[in-house]
């Protein structure tokens, strides 16, 4: 059976990186919440990595006009289900920001599951020869839906996603063969409001104002960076090794999900950062080659979704770490812990091979 095996091979050693790395940096956590070193490893396990694994296998042997027939009751339903999160006893609120949603056995964020049904969708909705270089019917549709997803997750403080979302909604219109005014058009506008909602928020505004050095907070919003600064640098060339990070000691917040990248750097060092963003520029370019290689728009304009979602989160997260951009609350590709992020970006994995088989 032909398919991307380069594609694959990628998505398994990011993976078997962030079960290493989460192996290395779960253990204390796990201890003081549970009197176990290992449950926030086998829950990953068990809770993410496995069910995104299931349902990639799942996808892959699908047809793909199964994608395009239910797209809509998909993204349907996952609006539905982020909406959800408002709802007291229901809804979870974390750090101030309604984002997740509680089943009991298992909480989940909607919001990742929508990048991809999201993804899907306007993959379908694209690919439909009567909207091409329509603005009736191509460009303000896709500005009216853009701009329901934007006031749910505006509604849930979660700006990282709505970026994310928005990347990957511009690559695809991009790549859809649509004016190219129309794609100058979604840019600005999508500057304009990411501008505006930074504006209005005090918090966003302070940690873009510690972020440029206009303003010293090293005991407040400048700590997390500060501490995150330090393990990097710590880590040198080749790392202090597997396990040896001092950082992730009580000093770096949220070492398990958005820090995560931090501690990989103090213990593997600039090599395994470089051989890390490496296996995210191959990932991308396996998308595109994909894409290049479909046979019809839905699948070339999907692929290109997809490896702009992976790599712009990517980005945003390492970038973050780095000091680049302000921090955000998004995880690493494949690598933070949490189970909702790394399901659907293993079951989208499986929905690209699934196209590069179609070549």
């Amino acid at each position: 059976m032909k398919f991307d095996y380069i594609l694959a091979l990628l998505a398994s050693v990011l993976i078997i990186i962030g079960i290493l790395i989460l192996a290395s940096v779960s253990g204390i956590a796990s201890r003081e919440a549970f009197g176990n070193t290992n449950h926030y490893l086998v829950h990953q396990l068990l809770w993410g990595i496995l069910p995104g694994v299931l349902l990639a296998i799942f996808f892959f042997f699908i047809p793909l006009g199964f994608f395009k027939k239910w797209a809509w009751a998909a993204v349907l339903l996952n609006v539905i289900v982020m909406i959800l999160v408002f709802i007291p006893g229901i809804g979870i609120i974390a750090g101030g920001a309604p984002r997740w949603l509680n089943l009991g056995f298992i909480s989940v964020q909607p919001a990742e599951f929508f990048k991809l049904s999201f993804a899907i969708y306007i993959a379908t909705w694209l690919s439909n020869p009567l909207r091409k270089g329509n603005v009736k019917y191509n460009l303000i549709p896709f500005l009216i839906i853009f701009g329901v997803v934007a006031f749910i997750l505006g509604m849930q403080s979660d700006l990282s996603t709505l970026g994310v979302i928005s990347f990957l909604g511009f690559a695809m219109y991009f790549s859809s063969d649509s004016p190219l005014w129309h794609t100058g058009a979604i840019a600005a506008i999508a500057l304009a409001s990411g501008a505006l909602l930074i504006r209005i928020s005090d918090y966003r505004t302070m940690r873009l104002k510690v972020l440029l050095g206009v303003i010293e907070d090293p005991m407040g919003l400048g700590y997390q960076i500060k501490q995150i600064l330090i393990a990097i640098g710590s880590g040198g060339v080749i790392g202090l090794g597997l396990g040896m990070s001092a950082q992730k000691f009580g000093f770096v917040p949220q070492t398990m999900s958005d820090s995560i990248f931090a501690i990989y750097a103090e213990e593997t060092g600039f090599l395994g950062c470089i051989f890390l963003i490496a296996c995210f520029f191959l990932f991308l370019w396996r998308c595109f080659r994909i894409a290049k290689l479909s046979q019809d728009k839905f699948s070339r304009v999907f692929a290109v979704g997809i490896g702009s979602w992976i790599a712009i989160q990517a980005f945003i997260n390492m970038g973050a770490m780095a000091g680049i951009i302000p921090l955000t609350g998004i995880p690493l590709p494949f690598i933070s812990y949490g189970g909702s992020h790394i399901i659907s970006e293993i079951a989208a994995t499986g929905i690209l091979l699934n196209i590069s088989r179609k070549r």
